[in-house]
């Protein structure tokens, strides 16, 4: 394989950023109860987007700030939110972001974690800027004993939100799924966002054996383990729900270095170059695959000249070491072959375009030259477990 030399990761960047963000709003991450919101909703810790600052923007109740900024609490006590996960799962990492939050910052956080056998009656709804937590509304959240939930974080100390120290990353120990978070700051102040990295869990005992589900979506568990590029975007993305909302939510590579001076292509009109780029999926579960999305929705002038799609089963033993290797060595398998791509198209392949008709663990999507994707699903149906697959019921590898 043709490679080119990629950016050294940030020395300070854990592992598990690789993963999913299971709070996101995106993926339908909603936060049920906060006890103030008087500066800024607490809605705002799960935005897709990062944080921004605007000098000039006040509300009635005082300075703007995008994250959750309750009021200098003068009375006994603490603040805290509860967080309803988008897609329950294991949690691997947080990231506690306090970006512009400078003089105003949460000093302490904590927090805890629960899997609820069902979703809380309560929810809140609307601009709660200038509110806090009515009577009622503690009187619900107090039959959830959140105050008992385990640990995920313990008492820790945040840093003010200066852009080389505004990350506060916490690695998680905690090998059971998680349904809702907790998030308490002491005592009060301002937090921009709560990024809640993992994987997915399922009832897979729930799924009939004569439906196709996407194997690989995020919501049933599927999750990125490596990638040769991703300067505009994580491939991560690719697996999101619905189709994408501008390029930003796709996967998208640099343009590489090593393209020809002059470009051929072959009699089908596929790009002959020396390099490409590629992304590794473990499967929310062991499965066959039957048909393939390829979606370049939004990528009009930069999108992939092509893709193939390989696959392979791996126990976690191959799995750990095809993610020390980089993924340079393995077993990998034609699952589809070369296609020639459009842009800003769904791309559809029926079981006829596929060579490959066994149950699979792991894919790569290889794209070349360079560019970008937005979604890729996978459907097939999960076939049971063996042996000890790498996404069998037990911790995920390290990245």
């Amino acid at each position: 394989m043709a490679e080119r030399r990629t950016a050294l990761k940030a020395a300070a960047e854990p592992d598990f950023l690789q993963f999913n963000d299971l709070a996101c709003e995106a993926v339908g991450g909603t936060v049920i109860f906060a006890t103030d919101e008087w500066f800024a909703p607490a809605a705002n810790l799960l935005k897709r987007e990062p944080p921004q600052f605007v000098a000039s923007a006040f509300t009635e109740f005082g300075k703007w700030m995008d994250g959750w900024e309750s009021r200098r609490k003068r009375i006994p006590g603490h603040d805290w939110c509860i967080v309803q996960l988008g897609v329950p799962g294991l949690i691997y990492g947080i990231d506690v972001d306090t970006s512009f939050f400078t003089g105003n910052h949460s000093p302490f956080v904590s927090i805890q974690a629960s899997c609820l056998d069902e979703k809380p009656p309560f929810t809140l709804e609307g601009d709660r800027t200038g509110m806090a937590a009515s009577d009622s509304q503690l009187a619900a959240v107090a039959k959830l004993r959140s105050e008992a939930w385990p640990e995920l974080v313990s008492l820790s100390q945040l840093k003010p939100g200066y852009a080389d120290c505004c990350h506060n990353y916490f690695k998680v120990n905690l090998n059971h799924r998680v349904t809702h978070l907790r998030l308490n700051m002491f005592p009060d102040g301002g937090i921009a966002r709560l990024r809640v990295y993992g994987v997915g869990q399922r009832d897979w005992s729930t799924v009939p054996s004569d439906k196709d589900v996407d194997l690989v979506a995020l919501t049933n568990g599927g999750v990125c383990l490596g990638y040769s590029d991703a300067h505009f975007g994580h491939p991560r993305n690719m697996i999101g729900l619905g189709r994408a909302v501008n390029m930003a939510d796709g996967w998208e590579t640099a343009r590489r270095l090593d393209r020809p001076k002059q470009l051929e292509v072959d009699q089908r009109g596929i790009l002959q170059v020396p390099g490409w780029e590629w992304a590794v999926f473990r499967l929310s579960h062991p499965g066959i695959i039957s048909s393939i999305e390829v979606d370049t929705n939004h990528f009009k002038g930069n999108f992939p000249d092509s893709c193939r799609i390989e696959a392979c089963s791996l126990t976690a033993e191959e799995e750990a070491e095809g993610i020390r290797s980089k993924w340079n060595s393995g077993k990998w398998q034609v699952l589809l072959p070369p296609q020639k791509l459009r842009q800003h198209h769904i791309h559809l392949y029926s079981r006829a375009d596929l060579t490959l008709s066994t149950p699979v663990t792991h894919v790569r999507l290889i794209i070349s030259p360079d560019g970008g994707v937005s979604r890729l699903r996978l459907w097939g149906r999960p076939t049971p477990i063996a042996t000890a697959p790498a996404n069998g019921k037990r911790a995920v590898s390290k990245l």
